[in-house]
């Protein structure tokens, strides 16, 4: 158990070594909330390393927007928070640190357009001092529009020398067409291991990912939803997979258990202290309106198309000022391990994906 502490107090400074080198004087340099008007936004400020994303109302004046900034204590940001500027494009923040010896570049983005439906895996960066890939879908004018998370940033931290291709969510030239998704579940080494996290299955999701939720609270880091102004009725795509040789939970091999793959889609209603779902509550929550769920996965080497339908939760119904307004979210997500939010799955167990399509109706 002392162990166990130990390395989570270590993980969690390893998430902070870029920002803090002597608590004496205040070395961080970072955006950590970003205030607009409430009633333009369709989201709260998607807020990571180095980007703030606002997902505004098509009705925003995007010409003339002034956003706020909360800075970690001491730091200034140049424009200063509050200065008014034309985010057609993206606009750029430098924020310095208190101490003046450390910098960081955000790129400040107010998204009109939606989450788009169709989803070819084309578009891919790279983050991180690996340069691990980053998933990324644009308008039809070539602008960012929504990052797909994953766990990716997690794994960085069991490995610091990881090269991009060990990485458990990565781009692949082998796809239905063109490039594809490959998601391979990987073993998280001894580090890992003491954390109780032996493995790390690829996953790639609509939301966000909680670096900082990681360690105490694995499940909790994966924040799922995107506002959708539709009603989703279908999910499709194509899929190959082949299990890893040996399945293990919590470490151990169980012997005669094969892995298996998940994807799956939610659809549910948001409210201010319900703003997205998570880890622990994507298939219980209340607020949950429909679910599409592969229901008979398989091992095969052949592009194989899924079809999965939304299936309506009992009792539930759409308001449709509600809708029209953004208060619904709606998150895919594919996963190589079942169970790999449990860190449970087979190493080596690998999944493709390409060509997903969310169809939609405007009726219910």
């Amino acid at each position: 158990m002392k162990l166990t502490r130990l390395l989570s107090c270590l993980f969690l400074c390893i998430i902070g070594m870029s920002c803090i080198q002597d608590e004496a004087q205040n070395a961080e340099a970072d955006i950590e909330d970003c205030i607009v008007p409430a009633d333009i936004l369709r989201r709260d400020p998607i807020i990571t390393n180095d980007k703030v994303t606002l997902m505004v109302k098509a009705d925003t004046d995007l010409s003339k927007q002034s956003p706020e900034f909360t800075l970690t204590p001491g730091a200034t940001i140049s424009p200063a928070s509050g200065t008014t500027r034309d985010f057609s494009e993206p606009q750029y923040y430098t924020v310095t640190s208190e101490d003046g010896n450390w910098k960081k570049r955000y790129e400040v983005t107010y998204i009109v357009t939606g989450i788009g439906t169709e989803y070819n895996f084309e578009n891919v960066k790279h983050a991180g001092t690996a340069g691990y890939d980053v998933f990324y879908e644009t308008d039809k004018n070539g602008n960012t529009i929504m990052d797909w998370a994953s766990g990716n940033p997690g794994f960085a931290l069991t490995d610091m020398n990881a090269k991009r291709d060990t990485f458990p969510t990565l781009s692949s030239s082998n796809g239905y067409k063109g490039n594809c998704v490959k998601l391979v579940t990987r073993s998280t080494g001894d580090f890992g291991s003491r954390l109780g996290m032996p493995i790390a299955a690829g996953n790639l999701f609509m939301g966000t990912f909680d670096i900082l939720s990681a360690v105490t609270n694995a499940l909790k880091a994966t924040k799922f939803g995107m506002p959708f102004e539709y009603v989703p009725t279908y999910l499709t795509g194509y899929y190959k997979y082949k299990a890893g040789p040996e399945f293990s939970e919590s470490g151990k091999i169980v012997s005669g258990k094969k892995d298996m793959f998940d994807i799956y889609a939610i659809f549910y209603e948001t409210t201010d202290n319900v703003k997205m779902l998570d880890g622990t509550n994507k298939f219980t929550h209340p607020n949950l309106i429909s679910i599409a769920r592969i229901e008979d996965p398989k091992e095969t080497d052949e592009w194989t198309q899924f079809y999965l339908p939304f299936k309506t939760q009992p009792g539930k119904t759409i308001d449709r000022d509600k809708l029209k307004a953004g208060k619904y979210n709606v998150a895919i997500v594919f996963s190589s391990s079942v169970e790999g939010d449990l860190f449970n799955g087979a190493v080596g167990s690998t999944l493709y994906i390409d060509e997903v399509e969310l169809i939609h109706s405007l009726e219910e």
